[in-house]
């Protein structure tokens, strides 16, 4: 396959199987730690209407789903990359990042979250992604 078509397979692999991850984590993270009673989480407007109720517990499956995402977009796009495989993986952390950046824009987070998941989930994550995905090698 051309390397160049191979990469941007890649980029596109990565962010749709990065996106399923993170979509499953918030799917069932409702029924392992239940929304505080008075919440609906079924709407943005609900969410952001009783955002004020969640304890720190409530953030746990959202950062992880952010963290565990966007390390399995960046492990596959490094993966499947033909050339510049953790420029790849970094440039999935960075899509994920612009996702992360939004949905603080949408839902006013508390600032000691938003800083955790800018901060943690993103960048670091792309990292470590590409990093597993490549092993010994410095690509």
């Amino acid at each position: 396959m051309n390397p160049i078509l191979r990469n941007i397979v890649s980029v596109v692999a990565g962010i749709v199987s990065g996106s399923i991850v993170n979509m499953g984590i918030i799917m069932i993270s409702g029924y392992i730690i239940t929304p505080p009673a008075g919440a609906n989480v079924t709407t943005m407007e609900g969410l952001k209407e009783s955002l004020h109720l969640f304890e720190p517990k409530h953030f746990l499956f959202p950062f992880l789903a952010h963290a565990l995402g966007t390390l399995a977009g960046a492990w596959v796009a490094s993966k499947i990359a033909a050339t510049y495989r953790m420029t790849f993986a970094l440039v999935i952390g960075c899509v994920f990042l612009v996702g992360g950046i939004s949905n603080v824009l949408m839902l006013p987070s508390p600032l000691w979250f938003t800083i955790l998941d800018l901060g943690g989930a993103y960048f670091p994550m792309g990292y470590l992604g590409g990093k597993l995905a490549i092993g010994k090698n410095t690509d």
